[in-house]
Parts: structure tokens; sequence; C-alpha cells
């Protein structure tokens, strides 16, 4: 379990009460931060403690691993400057009944600030400008000691909280909806590019006959009876062009276990055909499913254009 601490000063009442964290995935210089970055290295029962105009307001227990998420509509102005394209963690949050004030209690938290990326800051008890952070146990009790006897406790681990069905695959597939009916009202697409559009999205058609072209087993499997693979993009169809959503070279053929390990980003691939397995993965589920979590792996060489797309799923994609 790993504890956090989340400014939504901007946000908070869509958030807290939406179930949710959203950032972008880069700043408006388009660079990576790690305030966002840290976001990829949440997992489900992590805690995380919410504040907000100068107060802590609410604890949540993260019920979803990161996903990419486009920037909430109900935000509006707030973040003008923010990317649409983010990550969203799913929390089940609850509020405090007395928020507390961290200014007023800054002698009792100063020693466990750490020294750097501190939430606070140590001589005013203010918080600082930035939107997440890592935070220690020892830090989460004394903030619960300072909220309710039922936070305490679940620092500690004796009270779970209840925690609502994980949605990130529904919220997933509503986005991909979405762009699925603007391909079908753009008059510039001809009829029959927008049916292998579609057709791409769910790994059929156009694509999935040139993929098999270039591609005829899965990397990780070697399973090679095309009725058993997937046709899988390695830039998701969502975030893709049109002309890279029927890319040939923007995919692999893999089993539906590999698959979903490589779309929700638990495993990725080195340019060398490396295997990557993400440090937030279960790892005796990847070993349940046969993937090789405790050796080097490599699945073979790839083209130049492989390459460019799986830069792009390390970047954005592969969690931290």
């Amino acid at each position: 379990m790993n504890y956090w601490w989340v400014n939504q000063k901007q946000t908070y009442s869509h958030e807290v009460p939406g179930g949710y964290m959203w950032s972008p995935k880069l700043n408006s210089k388009g660079k990576h931060i790690r305030p966002y970055d840290l976001m990829r290295k949440l997992v489900p029962g992590d805690i995380v403690f919410s504040y907000a105009n100068a107060l802590l307001k609410a604890v949540g227990v993260v019920k979803s691993y990161c996903y990419e998420y486009p920037k909430p509509t109900e935000f509006g102005l707030a973040g003008q400057n923010w990317s649409n394209a983010g990550w969203r963690v799913d929390v089940e949050y609850k509020e405090i009944n007395e928020p507390v004030r961290t200014i007023d209690y800054i002698e009792n938290l100063r020693p466990f600030l750490p020294s750097k990326h501190s939430p606070l800051k140590s001589r005013s008890g203010y918080a600082n400008e930035s939107y997440l952070f890592s935070i220690t146990k020892e830090f989460s009790l004394a903030l619960a000691h300072l909220l309710d006897r039922w936070v305490v406790e679940l620092v500690r681990g004796d009270y779970l909280m209840e925690v609502s069905q994980d949605r990130s695959y529904e919220n997933l597939s509503d986005w991909e909806d979405r762009v699925e009916r603007q391909i079908f009202t753009d008059d510039t697409i001809v009829e029959t590019d927008k049916y292998a559009l579609v057709l791409a999205r769910r790994g059929q058609g156009r694509f999935r006959e040139k993929l098999l072209t270039l591609e005829r087993a899965c990397r990780l499997t070697g399973v090679d009876k095309p009725s058993h693979l997937i046709a899988s993009h390695t830039k998701p169809w969502r975030d893709s062009t049109n002309s890279e959503r029927l890319d040939p070279e923007n995919g692999f053929m893999l089993t539906p276990t590999v698959d979903h390990l490589f779309d929700k980003g638990f495993i990725s691939f080195e340019d060398n055909g490396d295997l990557l397995v993400s440090p937030v993965a279960h790892k005796p589920s990847l070993k349940k499913m046969k993937i090789p979590v405790d050796e080097i792996a490599n699945v073979g060489q790839f083209s130049s254009g492989q390459k460019k797309y799986l830069d792009w799923h390390r970047e954005f994609l592969l969690l931290q």
C-alpha cells in the first residue's frame, strides 16, 4: 500500500464527487513533470489525502490503475493551459466532517515532512504548488490523527472502506465510442474508409489483414493460429490519427492475455526486443499468466516504424 497527497484547489468540486483524480500527461511546455508522472504509480488499495483551499477535506482509496483519459468537460475554465490528453485514476472518497487546516498543526507535522518533494511548506504549513505527492505511512498516520478515528484505522489497515466497482474499462469504451461517432459524421472521410477505421478499433478488417502479413504470431507466447490472436494497436486506436489506425506497423498480433497487459500498460518492449514489465504490475498474476517476469525475455527485432510506435507506448502508456 502507498500513500498520496493530492492538491485539488481548482478541481475538488468535480474530482471528489466524481470519484477520480485527473492530471495532464505533460505540462504546458510539453514536458514530463514529476507530479503528473506519479499518476502512473498509483495502484488499487492506495490511500489518498485530498487537500483544497488550505484544508484537508477528504480521504480516498484508489480503485483503479492509472489510465489515459481526456480532460473532464466539467473542469470548464479550470486549467485552461492543460493539454486534453491526460491520466485518470478512479478513487472512492469519503469527505471529512470537520476539515483540518494544516497551518494550525505544522509544528506537529514538520518532523514528518520530506526534505524534497514535500506537499507542505515546512515554515508556513501551506501547500506547495503541485498536484500529487508521494508521502510516507508515518506522515499519513500523523495526518489521520488530525482528521478522524476511521482515517487512523484506514491507514493502519484495520478498516476497509467500501469501494464501488472499477469503471475504467467502461470509461475508455465511452471515449472510443465518441471518437467512432466523430468518424461517422466526418464528411471528409469516404464511406469505405469510415468502416475500415471503425473495424480497426476492434482489430478487424483492413488493419488486421495488413498486420497478419507483418506479424504472424504472438511475440511473447509464439501462438500463431489467427483465430487465437488479437490485432492490437501499439499506439491505441483512440490516440491515433486515421492513417495510424490502419498502419500495420502500429500493432502486434497478440493472444488475449498479452493483449490485455500490453493495452493497459502493464508490459511493453524495448527497441532491442526485451520485454518490459511495469513495476506496478501484479507479478504473481503475471506469473500465473506465464509471463516471464523474473528473467530477460526477448521477442525479436522490430522495424523502424514499429520502434516509433513502441517509443510512444513506453512514454505515454506504460505504467511506471
